[in-house]
């Protein structure tokens, strides 16, 4: 089945045809239907497949027809996700999509100056994709209102979790149009998830595409074992030895990314980080620069492994194994996306082998091994621009420079949100 062939507004199907959509994916060919029919879903999906479109094509359509027949001046759809980046990465798909509608898209986080926010939820908005902190703070001041809210979105529900968000989504129901349809996605389930879920939820479609293995097949993926302190040597080398890729690397705390950071521009490598440590304008600014390949190398903590779908990203690199075992296939999923190939690989320190065998009892298989010689071992070490061996001083460096004033912003509970 095409595209043209669903029962959906004309004006979205011109932006399915512009942006290359053809055929539905398994989970929007699933989920697509029961949504346009009004009913609750629940939807299981690996990263990748397409998940924000099964929602945001049907959703587009419901709000366009609904404002072609009544004068609605209300938000009809509330988006909740759990990170700044997946706000602006959702933004930008239900924008795209909804081109050629009428229809108002505004994405709300916290992190800057909330007065331009409060200035567009006055003059008006259809669809809102928030984050719980911003969401509540405008909520209790009085600039927005969700009580006519008729569709509620959980996108990344077990990052949401992993985040202490939970009261925050039973908070939101209290606000919400008692007969409201509920989409519920997320990349995995477990006995926490379903429990969520099924207290969200009404005689729910359930949906779930998880085939045997959670990596896509568009990902060649594999480990290499390398010492902790040589990893930014063989970093500098792949990434000399392919210039033109665009490469992602994910480090285990900002600290990480900004002492990786300063190593690459000792060997006249720009890159540019992403964490929790940086303020909102930078790290946009920062995505900015990597979304349009300024800056091909983009270092992150897993504050952006749920956020980042970013297209050409040919490399994901593992300089630091992740501390929970799921999150490998979150992080090496900003590749090979779409009908895109991609590659990842993996650096695993002697004290990171306990994590390796976590994630590939996850995985359910073990992780193919990068064969390094001890000549090219060697020889990457050799070949390096960089010589600096007083890492203390290092060290020292990259925590000074990695502490940024950053914002809090807190709930009348007391605890912090995003």
């Amino acid at each position: 089945m095409k595209f043209e062939d669903y029962h959906i507004a004309p004006e979205i199907k011109k932006s399915l045809q512009e942006l290359g959509f053809r055929r539905p994916t398994d989970i929007q060919f699933k989920a697509i239907p029961p949504i346009l029919n009004g009913e609750d879903v629940l939807a299981i999906a690996q990263t990748g497949t397409g998940k924000t479109a099964a929602f945001a094509i049907p959703v587009l359509h419901i709000l366009q027809e609904r404002k072609k027949a009544q004068n609605i001046d209300h938000i009809q759809c509330l988006v909740m996700v759990p990170t700044h980046e997946l706000a602006i990465q959702i933004g930008e798909v239900f924008t795209q999509l909804a081109k050629y509608t009428n229809l108002k898209i505004y994405s709300l986080y916290g992190g800057i100056d909330q007065a331009p926010q409060i200035a567009a939820l006055a003059a008006g908005i259809d669809l809102l994709i928030a984050t719980p902190g911003r969401m509540f703070d405008l909520i209790k001041q009085g600039h927005l209102k969700i009580t006519k809210v008729e569709m509620l979105i959980l996108d990344e529900a077990d990052h949401m979790l992993d985040l202490g968000f939970i009261n925050d989504i039973h908070d939101v129901i209290k606000f919400l149009h008692r007969k409201h349809q509920t989409l519920f996605f997320s990349a995995t389930i477990n006995t926490e998830i379903k429990d969520l879920a099924y207290s969200l939820v009404r005689n729910a479609i359930r949906i779930q595409i998880s085939p045997k293995d959670p990596v896509s097949k568009n990902i060649n993926h594999s480990v290499a074992f390398i010492a902790m302190d040589d990893k930014r040597f063989f970093l500098e080398r792949i990434i000399k030895e392919q210039p033109d890729c665009k490469m992602l690397v994910f480090v285990r705390t900002k600290v990480r990314a900004e002492r990786v950071a300063k190593a690459m521009e000792r060997v006249g490598i720009a890159t540019v980080t992403i964490h929790g440590g940086k303020e909102q304008d930078d790290r946009i600014g920062a995505m900015q620069q990597f979304k349009t390949g300024e800056i091909k190398i983009l270092i992150a903590t897993d504050v952006s492994a749920r956020g980042i779908d970013i297209a050409k990203v040919e490399y994901v690199i593992n300089y630091d194994l992740p501390d929970k075992a799921e999150n490998y296939v979150h992080r090496v999923g900003r590749t090979g996306r779409g009908d895109a190939r991609g590659i990842a690989i993996s650096f695993c320190s002697e004290e990171e082998r306990e994590v390796l065998a976590e994630i590939q009892t996850f995985l359910g298989k073990e992780i193919k091994v990068l064969d390094i010689s001890k000549e090219t071992y060697f020889e990457t070490k050799d070949l390096t621009d960089d010589h600096t061996n007083d890492w203390r001083a290092l060290m020292k460096e990259a925590e000074k420079e990695s502490q940024p004033v950053v914002k809090k912003y807190t709930s009348s509970k007391g605890k912090k949100r995003k």
